[in-house]
């Protein structure tokens, strides 16, 4: 049986710009010329580094390298990693969004893709206008779609706005269509990212009810996800990216265990990264790095403006072994946003008084929206979250059958007749 998928030696690799200086968005005819003419003058000046005032020099950063596999008919396929794996590289280039830098794809069907939200939709067309133009885009004919599209609009449950443009859709409504165009179309090959953390928990269970339908019609699926759960509930093959690399695959509960042991050697002070086009992360710590269930944590994180920002939505995300998000710490204020210069620094601590977390391993990361950007990192500090003490003299339930969250009560009556 031929595979589905084969990659031999894929790389991509992307040129990172550094030392650009910042200029005003109009520059005179005068300051071009000048700079062009002195340029030869500046070169010999820079000695053999080869760096000159005013130009910008570059970096490669392979984003995937030396990337080997073959994926079988109707095998679903869970892609795991580190925010900056390569997971969602890897999918672009099979979905042929991007062309790679090295290496060769061999695709045996079909692809629909579906990496973001409203992927392929025009904004100003109606739902009804973009589930053809959609579908046309994936290569179905008009015949096949008109056979799907009372399917499609029923799951995506857009039956009242199916004759309004899309730019007036709500974010979820986005997702719920694209969706259900991408996986009603019978596609050879269901290429889905991350995107469907975009739904409610009742759309995620959707979602997943139909992707185990299309596995089980000889169909093949790649999956991304932090959502380690889900990963586990649909697919049975897993892939683990380490910084750009496939550093190992096999059966999906052996790479989330490999996975969760990759991410408990994490330090609990984080790496230093971007957070969009505004703020760098600068630093982001927790104390102690094992706290007893009910006891206070604290959280500190320094940011710093790359440019005159305004930073309107601020919080630590709280998500468990599993990288289900169980809670945030909303560091918005009541008297409006941060605003920073560029070069400016906002540090800040916080205390949360009691982490009532049933024991288990969790981590942190950061929501931050300032100007036109929402960054969302995960995994950026990790703790250990120890039983409580027992208040009632009993022996607790195993963690496992607890949920997420410790509820303190009182007994306050107990009757036997």
């Amino acid at each position: 049986m031929s595979a589905m998928i084969k990659v031999s030696n894929l790389g991509k690799r992307y040129m990172i710009a550094h030392n650009q200086p910042r200029r005003s968005r109009y520059r005179r005819f005068s300051e071009d010329l000048a700079e062009a003419v002195t340029w030869p003058v500046r070169r010999l000046r820079a000695g053999r580094n080869g760096h000159v005032a005013g130009r910008t020099a570059t970096d490669e950063f392979w984003a995937l390298r030396d990337v080997d596999f073959d994926v079988q008919p109707g095998q679903v396929v869970g892609i795991i990693g580190r925010n900056g794996a390569g997971k969602s590289t890897l999918l672009k280039l099979l979905s042929r969004i991007t062309e790679p830098t090295t290496g060769r794809i061999e695709l045996n069907g079909r692809v629909a893709s579906l990496l973001e939200v409203g992927t392929g939709f025009h904004p100003e067309l109606t739902g009804r206008e973009n589930i053809f133009l959609n579908g046309a885009i994936l290569g179905m004919t008009r015949a096949e779609i008109k056979r799907k599209f009372d399917e499609i609009v029923a799951f995506a449950e857009v039956e009242q706005f199916l004759d309004t443009p899309v730019k007036r859709y709500s974010s979820g409504m986005y997702v719920r269509l694209a969706f259900a165009v991408a996986a009603h179309l019978e596609p050879e090959i269901l290429v889905v990212d991350e995107v469907l953390a975009v739904g409610d928990a009742d759309f995620q269970k959707k979602c997943l009810g139909k992707m185990t339908a299309v596995a089980r019609g000889g169909r093949t699926i790649l999956f991304v996800s932090h959502n380690l759960a889900a990963v586990q509930a649909l697919c049975q093959t897993g892939f683990r990216l380490q910084r750009g690399r496939l550093v190992s695959r096999g059966a999906v509960a052996e790479q989330v265990a490999a996975y969760q042991t990759e991410l408990s050697t994490t330090r609990n002070e984080s790496v230093a990264r971007p957070l969009g086009d505004d703020l760098y992360l600068e630093t982001m710590s927790v104390s102690p790095e094992a706290v007893r269930s009910g006891d206070s944590l604290r959280v500190a994180l320094a940011v710093r403006a790359t440019r005159d920002t305004l930073v309107m939505g601020f919080s630590a995300l709280v998500y468990n072994a599993w990288d289900v998000r169980v809670a945030i710490v909303d560091f918005r204020r009541a008297d409006g946003p941060y605003r920073l210069s560029a070069g400016q620094t906002l540090s800040l601590e916080s205390t949360i008084e009691e982490l009532r977390l049933v024991e288990g391993e969790i981590s942190l990361g950061l929501y931050v929206q300032s100007g036109g950007t929402n960054a969302n990192v995960l995994n950026l500090c990790r703790v250990e979250v120890l039983p409580a003490a027992t208040s009632n003299g009993v022996v607790p339930y195993k963690a496992v059958y607890r949920g997420y969250v410790e509820l303190p009560h009182t007994m306050d009556a107990v009757t036997i007749r």
